[in-house]
């Protein structure tokens, strides 16, 4: 299979490019910036193109038609979001429309309907407080990161609806952990966050309240065979919707003592004022199980933490850099 996958210099989408090129298809990158791609397996070719500029996605190729598409390509953070809504929606929305476009012309040239997996998140969800959130659970995004998502899911229902691409969307809960040659260099989430600390690269862990809130994670490895699965169980004019997770809660607390066992140095932390969010967000992911035949053998939180912890020192990226001290970390 010909497969396109966006947004594959970013930690999910280079696991999920090395994914595909060891499962044999023959894969096609596409990066904003080629001298800030990673590197990829063997055969990986790469072009580089700004989903927000249609001349570049064209200069690359994207018309060329693919058998198959993970567009990853987003922003993400959700804080950041509140402040900047319109960069969001024109990078999550707009962004996913240009992309469309172009594989459109594909199609018409090659007569080829893609399957087109969506990267979306459990943020479309809004702010539930409920354990086994189902796929079924009508979406109420309180930010503008989730409600671009959803605007882009909904863009994509439509146009597989002209029967032009078959559409998976893949709601991810937290996806963390690392394999070889790929882990999450981003701090401001709570396990780089907290390894951070372990590696002396940062001082304090700061915990909202008593630690106690209930999230689940999903190690990247089992996420992006759920992108393989997901590409083979795409049919022509539909849209699927799957919750991607463990289904195991795990505080933060929890997080911090598998960070101390694993690294076997103490995690230091300051408490700080509980802050408005959900006790408990944890998803239903038992369609993905049964209708996919999905699976996360590696998502446990021990085995999370371990992979993120090993293969970020084998690359460099927990050692004892200079130190960054009184950096907040607000989890």
């Amino acid at each position: 299979m010909r497969v396109l996958v966006t947004g594959a210099s970013g930690f999910i989408g280079s696991v999920v490019t090395d994914a595909l090129a060891g499962a044999g298809h023959t894969v096609t990158a596409m990066v904003r910036d080629r001298s800030s791609a990673p590197a990829f397996a063997p055969g990986v070719e790469v072009v580089a193109a700004d989903l927000l500029e249609p001349g570049q996605l064209s200069a690359a190729g994207v018309a060329r038609g693919f058998d198959g598409v993970c567009h990853l390509a987003a922003l993400t953070r959700v804080r950041e979001s509140r402040l900047a809504p319109l960069r969001y929606f024109q990078a999550n929305l707009s962004g996913t429309a240009n992309l469309l476009t172009a594989l459109e012309v594909g199609t018409e040239r090659t007569g080829v309907a893609p399957a087109f997996v969506f990267g979306s998140s459990c943020a479309v969800y809004g702010d539930v407080d409920l354990t086994g959130v189902p796929e079924s659970r009508r979406p109420d995004p309180s930010n503008p990161y989730g409600a671009s998502k959803l605007a882009a899911e909904r863009l994509l229902g439509h146009q597989a609806g002209t029967g032009l691409l078959g559409v998976v969307i893949l709601r991810s809960f937290n996806v963390a952990g690392a394999v070889e040659g790929h882990f999450d260099h981003d701090d401001s989430r709570i396990i780089p966050a907290a390894i951070a600390v372990a590696s002396g690269r940062r001082d304090v862990f700061r915990v909202n309240g008593d630690g106690q809130a209930l999230r689940e994670y999903v190690h990247v490895g089992d996420m992006a065979t759920a992108y393989l699965r997901a590409l083979d169980g795409a049919t022509r004019g539909g849209c699927a919707v799957y919750n991607v997770g463990s289904g195991v809660g795990v505080s933060v607390l929890d997080v911090l003592a598998a960070v101390g066992r694993v690294s076997g140095r103490p995690v230091r932390r300051e408490n700080c004022p509980p802050v408005a969010e959900p006790k408990a967000l944890i998803g239903d992911s038992r369609r993905i199980r049964a209708e996919l035949g999905w699976s996360s053998p590696r998502s446990s939180i021990d085995r999370i933490v371990a992979d993120a912890w090993h293969h970020g020192r084998a690359a460099g990226g927990t050692g004892v850099p200079p130190r960054q001290r009184n950096v907040p970390i607000i989890t």
